[in-house]
């Protein structure tokens, strides 16, 4: 809740957008869940005047949230003469405007407004939050605020899962929002990783060159140059963003990121194998890597990758067992997304085989990942660890049955059902060889 409240105020003071009453909702809720019931009646007077401003042609049926929530609020006060004066006025409005129901209106609104707050609860609610700007689009297609939040939606969700397409909703959200610094800045990176980077280049700067959003530009904007091998521009970037938000986790994150991401351009610069001189540098960055990581989980101590990366920069200074602290954390931590869990397992496979030379731990971790169904990047990436690890076992004699088997599931996995046979039928062979010795 509080990282979530967290998010909430950053936007309301840093991002320009034209859904302002609709977050001003979301902290008011927020502002009760912690039993600030004034300060949530508050948050919600802040909302109304917005939707005044904002939708002074759709007051009543942008208000109706609010209304409602200021029943809710009242109720919970005990306050029940405050609470039906709303309650009383959520039904004229209902009836007003033709609704069947006395309390609930079916309205594109309604449904953008839903979107916009699951979106902002976090990563399990995407595909929720989605549908509902399906919904409110098949109503008014060309609407810019619709086509924004459908938009970003698929755009997170793209990171998730491949098959979900974002780049048109992008282009489309950019032609009906044509100022908005932010939606560029999201398709840039989108074109980034479709290989059409310099067109993408191209939204950053026109993105740059604009005052609107410049905290949120920066932090998108950095991610771009990281990506593109410009990790000096994104610490840059990123620092400026840090002037504004200094006590935010997301950039002092991405700081981390960037300064792991040096430390790899200089391994692979020395073939993995830094000497003596390009040893102190991998030093240096990692212990900055890592200072970012701590203050990143001082100020939000629920980022769970964040306790990833900080074991994985501890591995390569040889610090084993903060390491294990660290993806220990991760791995016990509740209420995580399931390619989020997915990833951890990935990761601290990869630690337990590459540093710890345990293979039959990693093997453990790969399948815990891949027993979560969720079709993720990362379960692609345990697919192929998996099936890497299992093919060095075969050429090295280990664990052969096993590792044959393996071999199947990793085919199985990716729909490969011809191999997969294939590798059962090798390890059933095995296993009669092996049982007739004895």
């Amino acid at each position: 809740m509080l990282d979530l409240e967290s998010k909430i105020l950053e936007q309301i003071e840093f991002l320009d957008t034209k859904s302002n009453g609709g977050i001003h909702n979301l902290l008011a809720y927020v502002k009760h869940l912690k039993g600030q019931h004034e300060q949530a009646l508050q948050t919600l007077r802040e909302a109304e005047d917005l939707i005044q401003r904002e939708h002074a042609d759709q007051a009543d049926k942008r208000s109706l949230v609010t209304w409602g929530n200021y029943a809710w609020v009242y109720h919970h006060m005990g306050r029940w003469a405050e609470a039906q004066a709303y309650l009383d006025k959520v039904e004229n409005t209902c009836k007003k405007l033709a609704s069947p129901s006395r309390y609930r209106l079916e309205s594109p609104e309604m449904d953008c407004e839903e979107g916009w707050a699951l979106l902002k609860c976090g990563g399990q609610y995407y595909k929720r939050a989605k549908a509902c700007f399906e919904k409110a689009l098949a109503v008014e297609p060309e609407n810019p605020e619709f086509s924004m939040g459908f938009a970003i939606t698929a755009h997170r969700l793209s990171y998730i899962n491949e098959d979900v397409i974002s780049l048109d909703p992008l282009r489309k959200a950019v032609r009906l929002n044509p100022e908005d610094t932010y939606i560029k800045v999201l398709l840039a990176l989108k074109l980034q990783d479709i290989g059409q980077e310099a067109e993408g280049e191209h939204y950053i700067e026109e993105a740059l060159n604009n005052m609107s959003s410049q905290t949120y530009v920066f932090q998108y904007a950095s991610k771009f140059y990281r990506k593109k091998g410009c990790v000096d521009r994104a610490i840059q970037l990123l620092q400026r963003a840090l002037e504004a938000r200094p006590n935010s986790a997301y950039l002092h994150n991405q700081i981390g990121l960037c300064y792991r991401a040096k430390l790899l351009q200089v391994k692979k610069a020395t073939n993995m194998n830094p000497r003596r001189k390009e040893r102190e540098n991998v030093d240096t960055l990692v212990q900055q890597a890592i200072n970012e990581f701590q203050e990143t989980l001082r100020l939000r101590p629920t980022l769970e990758m964040a306790y990833v990366y900080l074991a994985e920069m501890y591995a390569e200074i040889g610090q084993y067992r903060e390491a294990e602290e660290n993806f220990q954390k991760a791995l016990c931590m509740d209420n995580i997304a399931d390619h989020m869990q997915q990833d951890i397992h990935y990761h601290y496979g990869r630690f337990q085989q590459f540093h710890m030379r345990s293979e039959d731990k990693a093997i453990t971790h790969y399948l815990k990942g891949l027993k979560i169904e969720e079709m993720s990047f990362a379960r692609e990436r345990l697919i192929s660890a998996l099936e890497k690890l299992a093919n060095s076992r075969v050429r090295r004699n280990i664990c052969v049955v096993e590792s044959v088997s393996l071999l199947g599931l990793s085919h199985k996995l990716k729909g490969e059902v011809k191999e997969a046979l294939l590798c059962y039928e090798r390890a059933l062979r095995l296993t009669a060889q092996l049982n007739a010795m004895f």
